[in-house]
Parts: C-alpha cells; sequence; structure tokens
C-alpha cells in the first residue's frame, strides 16, 4: 500500500479506504473470510467511508470494490455482531428497532436495508461498484445504489429471498436495473444471473476478464476524474431526477411496504421467516443452480 492510501479501522469500519490519486478514492469491503456478508461494522464502516470521500473536495470518483473471491453473500451476518447496536450507530430518523413484532423489524430494515441505500445513490459524486464473483440477495444492495457497474466475467448476481416467502431483496430496484421480464424470471426461479446476462440488459456497464477488473475500473475512474466537479455533479442529479420523476422512489417504498407484509405473513404462519418452507427449495439448493445464461 502506497504512501496515498489510507486504511479505515475505527469505531464501526470492516472496510479498507484507500486513495490512488488525489481524485480516486476507492473502499474496499474486507471479509472476505466471509465471502463479505455484511453486518453492523462492513455496512456503517462503507457508510463512514463514503461519507469521508464525499467530503473532500478533491475527490471526484469513488469506486467501492471487495476484498477475496466474492464481492458480498448478503447480509447473512446481521445477527453475528454482537459488538455494535443499531441504535448506538443508526444515521437515520427510523427508531423503535426494540419494539415488539412487525414495528421493530420494519424499523431495523428501514435503517439498514433501504435508508442506507437511499443515501448511498444520492451521492453527489459519480460512483463505481467493481464487483467479482458472488453477488447474492443483500449483496444487491451494495452495487444498485452505485452508478456504473464494472463486473468480472466470473461474476454473477442472484436474488433467491421468495424462498424464504418475501418478494425480493429490500432495495427493490429489480424492475429497474433488470427489466420487467428478467426481473420476474430471476425472482420466480431464484436463479443467478452472469455478467454477460446481466451486461446485455443494461445493469453492468463493461464486463472484463476477472483479472483485469480493478484495473478497468481505476482506468474508468480516472478518465471521469479528468471533468469538472461541477459538471459531474450535475449530470449525476440530471440523470437521478429523470428516475425519480418516472416513479422509481415511489416504486422502492411500495415494494419495502409490501415485504413488511410478507414478513408478518411469514411469522403468522411459520413463526418466522422460513428458511425451508414446505413445497419449496432451499436458498442453498438455489445457489447451486446452474445460472441463467440469456
Amino acid at each position: 500500500m502506497s504512501e496515498a492510501e489510507q486504511q479505515i479501522e475505527e469505531e464501526i469500519g470492516a472496510v479498507l479506504y484507500q486513495q490512488p490519486s488525489e481524485r480516486i478514492v476507492r473502499i474496499v469491503l474486507n471479509r472476505p473470510d466471509r465471502a463479505n456478508a455484511q453486518n453492523l461494522k462492513m455496512l456503517y464502516g462503507l457508510n463512514d467511508a463514503l461519507d469521508r470521500a464525499s467530503a473532500d473536495d478533491n475527490v471526484r470518483v469513488i469506486v467501492v470494490a471487495a476484498a477475496g473471491k466474492h464481492f458480498s453473500s448478503g447480509h447473512g451476518d446481521m445477527q453475528r455482531d454482537g459488538d455494535y447496536t443499531l441504535k448506538d450507530v443508526a444515521i437515520s430518523t427510523s427508531q423503535g428497532f426494540a419494539q415488539p413484532g412487525p414495528e421493530g423489524h420494519w424499523a431495523m430494515e428501514e435503517e439498514l436495508f433501504f435508508n442506507l441505500c437511499w443515501r448511498w445513490r444520492n451521492i453527489p459524486k459519480p460512483t463505481i461498484a467493481e464487483v467479482q464473483g458472488k453477488v447474492i440477495a443483500g449483496g444487491l444492495m451494495l452495487v444498485w445504489p452505485f452508478d456504473i457497474v464494472v463486473a468480472g466475467e466470473g461474476a454473477t448476481f442472484q436474488d433467491p429471498v421468495v424462498a424464504f416467502g418475501v418478494n425480493g431483496v429490500e432495495y427493490y430496484g429489480h424492475p429497474w436495473e433488470l427489466g420487467v421480464r428478467k426481473a420476474k424470471e430471476m425472482l420466480f426461479t431464484g436463479r443467478s444471473i452472469t455478467a454477460k446476462v446481466a451486461h446485455q440488459i443494461g445493469m453492468v456497464n463493461r464486463v472484463v476478464p476477472d483479472d483485469e477488473l480493478s484495473a478497468e475500473a481505476m482506468s474508468l475512474a480516472e478518465e471521469i476524474a479528468e471533468q469538472p466537479m461541477i459538471g459531474l455533479k450535475t449530470a449525476k442529479e440530471s440523470v437521478n431526477q429523470v428516475q425519480n420523476e418516472q416513479g422509481f422512489y415511489a416504486s422502492l417504498r411500495s415494494a419495502m411496504i409490501m415485504q413488511q407484509f410478507a414478513h408478518s405473513h411469514n411469522r403468522v404462519v411459520h413463526d418466522g421467516v422460513p428458511v425451508e418452507p414446505e413445497g419449496g427449495l432451499a436458498v442453498r439448493d438455489l445457489i447451486k443452480k446452474p445460472p441463467l445464461e440469456q
């Protein structure tokens, strides 16, 4: 690591903060031994790092990458993060995390899986997701909020949580990112899509050999960083506003409410979200199925 590169290991910082040039910051998810499964330390470390890069007037482009073989296996480690309590680290107005029943669960999901994503989506600087390996369920929420996606050719993207009895991952970008038909196929089958398919449908900007991924993301970041910051900010805001006027935020909120209904149903019928609902495939089996190739 060069002198220009830095590392965040602060109170909630399970990420690396690198600055390979004055105008570019590279934030690396750093739980490779857990396939970058998310916990509070990772999510709030990422948020801290993004805030830090956003506040640095010299920085024009932010790259979000991941250490190890897989970009992120989702938020399956949220219950293993005993060193942190959500009430202590929450950054939004969502509260009531300790309330019983759906109220507390809804507050938790609002904070972690919706408000953080929406906050990152609206960072007024260009952001690039540098993606390799598997991106499963909650891993999508570390890809979709960012502006440009560069993927290694071995990357796959999957949201198999219909098998849990819910409509999909909480930041419900599926119809926007995949298109209506492919979103339904991906959700109904639980199968992943390849980087090639993701590129064909417009979810991914570029697909490159896995060993060229970081170089490609940096090359793109360097090209973007040559542009004036005011131009980049206004261009990003203009594109985001078009999406907002098309109903993007309203559709995300509608799906979020639908998910809370599904959670409540599962608590009544299954005494919790079923890992292996009757008549369905376990998520671990869906992950083993071959990806959709077209």
